[in-house]
């Protein structure tokens, strides 16, 4: 999950309607679906792996992020809730976006039909965290059209944990490449412990058994 964060003295949203007409089709003007004054707009990007852990994970990134400064204008002191103040949320898709070529690919995002309640899940459990009647959003799928006046400017990027988060952290990945050189190990010393295997007497064979079954359990993480 991918969010973009920015602090915003104001922000709204307005969804088109549109008519066809011949084949054609006409916008017949803006609905305002949603505004807030000072506080945080939010575009969330929902990917195909998400859960309700990531969730909950960018629910407290969001309402805890320190964008706001104190009383005494002390800089990144205090978060919206710190200061209660509102929060425009829009679901966008298009952050989960892959380059092929100069073209963008969106095979990331998890699909419209699963997204939806996704996004109004997410949204649940942001007004369960703070007051829901200041967690604004806009139309679920429409084309919209979003006026953000950025405070600062400030834009923070978000992103939960992946799944494979554990390789950009250089001990993590110092980890997994000690496993790799192990296996590697293991797979070359093969061939001729099994050739061993196969000369050895009856009773060794069963602890040589135990022996190969020691070295795979090793391998594993404590």
């Amino acid at each position: 999950m991918k969010a973009v964060v920015q602090r915003v003295t104001r922000a709204s949203v307005t969804a088109k309607s549109c008519i066809l007409l011949y084949v054609v089709i006409t916008n017949i003007g803006g609905e305002q679906i949603s505004a807030i004054g000072r506080g945080i707009c939010v575009l969330l990007g929902i990917s195909l792996e998400d859960t309700q852990k990531e969730v909950e994970h960018m629910v407290r990134k969001i309402l805890n992020l320190r964008v706001f400064e104190d009383e005494s204008g002390k800089h990144w002191s205090k978060s919206v809730m710190d200061k209660q103040y509102e929060v425009l949320c829009i679901s966008q898709f298009t952050l989960q976006c892959v380059l092929k070529g100069n073209k963008p690919d969106f095979h990331l995002a998890m699909p419209t039909e699963q997204a939806e309640s996704f996004y109004n899940s997410f949204l649940e459990q942001l007004r369960k965290t703070y007051r829901p009647e200041l967690i604004k959003d806009g139309k679920f799928g429409a084309y919209m059209q979003v006026h953000i006046q950025n405070d600062g400017p400030v834009t923070i990027e978000l992103e939960s944990p992946a799944l494979g988060a554990a390789t950009s952290d250089p001990k993590q990945l110092s980890k997994l490449e000690k496993q790799q050189q192990r296996k590697e190990k293991t797979r070359a010393k093969g061939p001729s412990e099994s050739s061993k295997e196969r000369n050895a007497p009856r009773k060794e064979d069963r602890s040589a058994s135990s022996g190969a079954e020691g070295d795979v359990s090793s391998e594993r993480e404590p």
